[in-house]
């Protein structure tokens, strides 16, 4: 196989016991940093929104902004950051969400998105599922609604799918890796 051949979960790059012993960390700056995987990354994440209506794109911080900000460049959309807390200068609203070892909570403007807007929510990678509900609840506190949640990576062991989808979600992901 060429590397041209070469399937998107071979650009990204595993390392082990990050942050903490046992985990597997699945780094896409690899990703990020080889042209010909960018560019197949965002073709893939838009290519099932294709020929449906997208407003706008929002991304997660902070890897969702670097995919966010290209998806909505091709669909020709804006694009509207989720930031964790006191990282925006207008007025937001919070959202919060539980990780594995505490709270945390994410941000948008409270002006971000008009009701009835349909939102592509993107992010590098879906674990648990927490931040990414988190982000579908600020959307659709401002009233818009969120046409799909797209990944790059997916943990189906940790059940953020299943989170999403017991929402109402449609959730794509371009890769899954097992473990944590």
């Amino acid at each position: 196989m060429s590397a041209d051949d070469r399937p998107l979960r071979d650009y990204i790059r595993t390392i082990p016991d990050f942050p903490h012993e046992g985990i597997l960390f699945r780094d896409v700056t690899t990703l990020f940093a080889d042209p010909r995987g960018f560019r197949m990354a965002v073709d893939q994440l838009l290519h099932p929104f294709a020929g449906a209506r997208i407003d706008c794109v929002a991304g997660l911080e902070a890897r969702g902004f670097i995919l966010g900000g290209a998806v909505a460049h091709q669909l020709g959309t804006g694009f509207v950051p989720i930031r964790k807390t006191g990282k925006l200068p207008a007025a937001t609203i919070r959202q919060s969400y539980t990780l594995e070892y505490g709270e945390a909570e994410m941000e948008v403007h409270d002006d971000a998105f008009a009701p009835g807007m349909r939102v592509l929510l993107v992010d590098d990678l879906l674990a648990t599922g927490g931040t990414a509900e988190a982000g579908v609840r600020l959307i659709e506190r401002l009233g818009a609604e969120v046409a799909g949640c797209a990944f790059v990576i997916e943990l189906p062991a940790l059940g953020g799918r299943d989170r999403l989808e017991a929402m109402g979600m449609a959730v794509t992901a371009l890769c899954a890796f097992e473990g944590a």
